[in-house]
C-alpha cells in the first residue's frame, strides 16, 4: 500500500496514515440536517470526501464511509408546525432532495447513511450511561455534559477553556452548572418528542453521531470528517463525549475542509447570495460543480465565482475533447484491454493527492496527461501503447475525481458509420462526410 498522508485538524499537523486495521479504512463525516434544499456550500464536504474515499478505494483499501442525516432538530420540527405537516413529511421531501443532488454529482452510495430518528433508543441508553459515569448531570429534566471534569476540552479547536467561560461563543442556559456545559437531552413542549425517565424531549445534536460510530463501528475509527465550522462546537464535545465513555478521541485523524464564498463573500440569507445546490447543477451540470468544488486546497476557502466556474469549464472541455479523441483511438484500432492499470502516467496525479490530498495539484497533473495526449494524437505515426497509457490514466482520474466519462466501446454499427465517414472524407464527398459526421456526433463518438 503506498504512503498517504494528511493534515490532523487534532494534532495540527501532516501525518502519515496508519489505519487501525492494515488494508482497511473507516470513515465518518457529518452530513445534512434535512430541513431544507441543500446549498452549493453543503455540497463541498460531500464531493471532497466522496474524492477522498474514491482515491482509498484506488490505491486498494477497504473504505467503510459513513454519513449521517440529522432528522430531528428544532429547525424541523418548526418548519414542520409552519407547513401544517409533518417532521416525517419535512424530513422524507428534503432527504430525497439531497440524495437528488448526490446523484447528479456522481457521488458513491455510502456504505451507511443512517438517520437520527433510527437510533433513538441508543442515544438514550448513551446518554444514560454518561449520566451514571458522573459525565453528565440532570436539571429540571434536561440533561447537560460536565464539560468542566474534562481536562482534555477544546484540544480539537485549541480553544481554551477560560476564553470560553468568559463569554465567546458559548449559549446561555441557567440550569448549566458551567456556561461550557452542552445540552445532552432536551425538553420539548412542541412537534416530535420521545420518553425519557427524565422528559419527554428529544436529544442534543452533539450526542447523536458518537452514539451512530459506536453502532456501526462498534469502536474508534480511522477518519472523522466534516466542514470547519464544525470543528468547534460540534466535533468538539464529540471527542469530549467519546473521552467520558471510552477513554479516546472518537477518531485517530480528523479532516475539516474550508468553507465556501459567493463571489468573494460568505454565503448567506442576509446578502441574498445563497446558491441551491440543485439550480446550480441544472445550470452548469454535475461534472462542473463537482470541478469547480475540487479545484482548490480542501483546507483553504474556496470561491464561487464567474471566474471559477469559467477555469473549470475550459479543463473540462479540454478533458473531454481529448478523452473522446483517445476513446476513438482505442476503438478504431483494437486497444482495449480488461483490467488494465495504468502506471507511469497517473503516478504524478496519485502523488498529489497522497500529499494531503491535494486535489488541486492532482488536477495539475491531469492537464499534463491532457497536453501530453494531445501531442500523441497529432502525430502522424502514433505510438498506441502510448496511446493505451495515455487513455486507461484519464479513465481512472476520471473515476478518482467522480466525473462521468467512462470508456465507451463501440459496436460493430458504430463502427461501420465511423469508417464509413472516414471513406467519404477520403473521397471529398462532403454532402455525406457532414451527414454522417452529425450522426456520430450525436453517438458522442465525435
Amino acid at each position: 500500500m503506498r504512503e498517504i498522508k494528511f493534515y490532523n485538524t487534532l494534532t495540527n499537523d501532516i501525518e502519515v496514515f496508519k489505519p487501525i486495521k492494515e488494508g482497511e479504512v473507516s470513515m465518518y463525516v457529518c452530513g445534512p440536517t434535512v430541513y431544507n434544499d441543500p446549498h452549493i456550500g453543503n455540497m463541498r464536504p460531500v464531493v471532497f470526501f466522496d474524492t477522498f474515499s474514491r482515491f482509498l478505494k484506488y490505491i486498494g483499501y477497504n473504505v467503510k464511509y459513513v454519513s449521517n442525516i440529522t432528522d430531528v432538530d428544532d429547525k424541523i420540527i418548526n418548519k414542520a408546525i409552519e407547513n401544517n405537516t409533518t417532521e416525517k413529511e419535512i424530513t422524507t421531501h428534503y432527504i430525497n432532495e439531497y440524495f437528488n443532488c448526490l446523484r447528479e454529482l456522481n457521488v458513491q452510495k455510502a456504505y451507511a447513511n443512517p438517520k437520527v430518528t433510527d437510533y433513538m433508543d441508543s442515544i438514550i441508553s448513551y446518554i444514560d450511561k454518561l449520566v451514571q459515569l458522573d459525565a453528565a448531570y440532570v436539571n429540571d429534566g434536561e440533561v447537560f455534559f460536565d464539560v468542566l471534569k474534562d481536562d482534555k476540552y477544546g484540544e480539537l479547536s485549541k480553544i481554551d477553556k477560560d476564553s470560553l467561560i468568559s463569554g465567546a461563543r458559548v449559549e446561555e442556559n441557567t440550569k448549566k452548572k458551567s456556561p461550557l456545559d452542552f445540552l445532552l437531552w432536551k425538553k420539548t413542549e412542541k412537534g416530535i418528542k420521545w420518553h425519557t425517565p427524565w422528559c419527554d424531549g428529544r436529544p442534543g445534536w452533539h450526542t447523536e453521531c458518537c452514539v451512530m460510530i459506536d453502532t456501526i463501528f462498534n469502536g474508534m475509527i480511522d477518519i472523522h470528517g466534516g466542514g470547519m465550522d464544525l470543528r468547534f462546537p460540534h466535533h468538539e464535545n464529540e471527542i469530549a463525549q467519546a473521552e467520558a465513555m471510552h477513554h479516546n478521541h472518537l477518531a485517530n485523524y480528523w479532516i475539516h475542509n474550508a468553507m465556501m464564498n459567493i463571489k468573494g463573500e460568505k454565503m448567506s440569507k442576509s446578502l441574498g447570495n445563497v446558491i441551491l445546490a440543485k439550480d446550480a447543477i441544472k445550470e452548469y451540470g454535475g461534472d462542473l460543480i463537482r470541478l469547480t468544488l475540487l479545484n482548490a486546497p480542501y483546507r483553504s476557502i474556496i470561491n464561487f465565482s464567474d471566474e471559477t466556474i469559467a477555469d473549470s469549464h475550459s479543463i473540462l472541455q479540454k478533458f473531454e475533447t481529448v478523452f473522446k479523441q483517445l476513446n476513438l483511438e482505442m476503438n478504431v484500432n483494437n486497444l482495449f484491454q480488461e483490467g488494465y492499470k495504468p502506471s507511469n502516467g497517473i503516478e504524478p496525479f496519485l502523488e498529489a493527492l497522497s500529499n494531503d490530498i491535494n486535489i488541486a495539484n492532482g488536477i495539475t497533473a491531469m492537464l499534463e496527461v491532457i497536453k501530453n495526449s494531445n501531442i500523441e494524437l497529432r502525430k502522424r505515426e502514433k505510438d498506441f501503447k502510448a496511446i493505451k497509457e495515455y487513455f486507461y490514466t484519464l479513465v481512472n482520474i476520471s473515476f478518482i475525481l467522480g466525473l462521468s466519462f467512462k470508456p465507451n466501446k463501440f459496436n460493430k454499427d458504430d463502427l461501420d458509420l465511423y469508417n464509413e465517414y472516414i471513406e467519404a472524407k477520403k473521397n471529398k464527398d462532403f454532402e455525406k462526410s457532414d451527414t454522417l459526421r452529425k450522426q456520430l456526433f450525436e453517438k458522442k463518438i465525435l
